[in-house]
């Protein structure tokens, strides 16, 4: 069954969601990594958000270049620390690669979000993107912080509702 959520993702699409359920995202959805989101997690410390407005959002852990986009691990330090952050700050799904540990995956409960890994076929997914735009911290080059607007990006729910599927 293709299930389909558009963003903003409400918290009525986080609680039906379950581990092991394939979904297809559409929308507008966040990039960033191991380089800026620590960063954001400063602005967000320092109240300083400004225009970025992360409230029923999507993060895909990725760098985004002109060959596309493909999703990085998210249990590299910087990108699981920042998980708890950011979930409470407004983000909803969190998309990346491999397993995260028991503390974040509380954490996601804990801020009604949840985790989802994607498969690594950028093919598919720079296919699938209509359109990228910088939102902040440029100096990082593929890897500052963007915001795309993709088509059905295929994805499994890897951690939802305390549960994981690791």
């Amino acid at each position: 069954m293709k299930r389909e959520i558009r963003t903003p993702i409400s918290e009525e699409d986080i609680k039906s969601l379950h581990v092991g359920d394939t979904i297809y995202i559409s929308g507008k959805i966040f990039c960033g990594r191991d380089a800026v989101l620590p960063k954001i997690c400063m602005l967000i410390h320092d109240d300083n958000l400004g225009y970025i407005d992360l409230q029923d959002s999507v993060i895909f852990h990725t760098a985004v270049s002109l060959a596309g986009v493909g999703p990085t691990s998210s249990n590299k330090v910087e990108i699981e620390e920042s998980i708890p952050v950011l979930s409470e700050a407004g983000v909803r799904l969190h998309l990346g690669k491999g397993a995260i540990g028991s503390d974040t995956i509380s954490k996601l409960y804990e801020y009604n979000a949840v985790y989802a890994v994607i498969p690594p076929v950028t093919a598919l997914l720079k296919n699938n993107t209509i359109s990228q735009c910088l939102v902040a911290f440029p100096e990082l080059g593929m890897e500052a912080f963007y915001e795309l607007e993709v088509r059905d990006y295929p994805c499994i729910i890897a951690a939802a509702h305390n549960k994981s599927i690791y």
